[in-house]
């Protein structure tokens, strides 16, 4: 029988609460000196060492200290980054990550899951791609801990890290009206996609907030590949009135736009601004404005949420929203014609 000290048994000795004691043991903010100390003392007299197995008291001696990681795709910056924080936070634990790529197709993230939960993860980061995951429902009724990264879960009651992209698409847009542009293109990725409908949204409410009624012509959904983008971007640029400015409302979108822009010459005379940043995006020039997003930050919230289940704590499943940041490097800052 294992008989090696549980967080538990240092929350008790420390006396703290469990959540208190798993964020000083793992290093976290927001607890009082006196409380540390205290969580301290208790680690050091009962020997204690995080152990990822043995602090699942309600989960199987089988378990493989592993996470499953579902990803867009693990060549995107985005999801890279993200897979980065899972793996910074889960190295303290010793935990390795499994990865995989959805690329957005609902029976690739059904087929990973499984592969997953097949092989016992003790826990699965998901970006989902379909718009129904009750097929997770009788893992996360097991106890399996299960967090939604950048989209929120459908069907199913889980934590789930987003980003505020209404907003931070409405801020994009509002940036290039008052830098004088009117006619503002929108290319978007899948119209599908939960990221890519509030995206839109967003570009539409700053719109309308101003008056401005969008060009149906100069709106496009569902680019998913850079090249894909580039053309549609050529095409706009050929027609008798083009934009005059264009919103890209994913990384791969922005850099085909870039492409097409850079291709005809209009690069430092019409407007950009793209949600998402990528790399090298401040060394082209002009440099691309940006609407961050902090998959960094939303990473490692995602991980920390499945450590805190995984150290026994329970709660209501909540959804965390990180907010975006503009970064005006001088695409975006192009005037237009008002």
């Amino acid at each position: 029988m294992d008989t090696r000290p549980t967080l538990r048994d240092v929350a008790a000795l420390a006396g703290v609460s469990l959540k208190t004691a798993s964020r000083v043991v793992n290093g976290e903010t927001g607890v009082s000196s006196a409380k540390v100390d205290s969580v301290r003392r208790a680690v050091g007299r009962l020997n204690y060492r995080p152990n990822f197995t043995a602090s699942m008291l309600r989960r199987s001696a089988s378990r493989t200290a592993a996470i499953g990681a579902v990803l867009e795709d693990v060549a995107n910056p985005f999801s890279s980054t993200l897979h980065r924080a899972l793996e910074d936070t889960a190295r303290g634990r010793q935990v390795m990550i499994f990865a995989g790529s959805v690329d957005e197709d609902p029976d690739r993230e059904q087929a990973l899951v499984t592969a997953f939960t097949a092989r016992q993860a003790d826990a699965l980061f998901v970006v989902p791609a379909s718009d129904d995951q009750t097929y997770l429902a009788a893992e996360i009724a097991a106890g399996t801990p299960v967090v939604f990264v950048d989209r929120p879960p459908v069907g199913v009651r889980a934590d789930a890290v987003l980003s505020d992209n209404t907003a931070g698409a409405a801020t994009a847009v509002r940036h290039l009206i008052a830098h004088g542009h009117r006619d503002i293109a929108y290319l978007g990725d899948l119209a599908t996609i939960t990221t890519a409908e509030q995206r839109f949204r967003g570009y539409r409410e700053a719109l309308a907030e101003h008056g401005i009624r969008p060009d149906p012509a100069h709106i496009v959904h569902d680019l998913h590949t850079e090249d894909a983008a580039r053309q549609a971007a050529l095409r706009l640029a050929g027609t008798a009135q083009p934009p005059t400015a264009y919103f890209t409302a994913q990384n791969l979108v922005t850099i085909g736009t870039i492409r097409a822009l850079r291709s005809l010459g209009a690069h430092e005379r019409v407007g950009l601004v793209g949600f998402d940043d990528f790399p090298l995006a401040d060394l082209l020039q002009p440099a691309v404005t940006v609407m961050a997003q902090d998959p960094y930050r939303m990473g490692r919230a995602a991980a920390e949420l499945i450590f805190r289940r995984l150290d026994g704590e329970t709660w209501e499943p909540t959804t965390h929203v990180v907010p975006t940041v503009l970064i005006p490097r001088g695409s975006g800052e192009i005037p237009g014609p008002h």
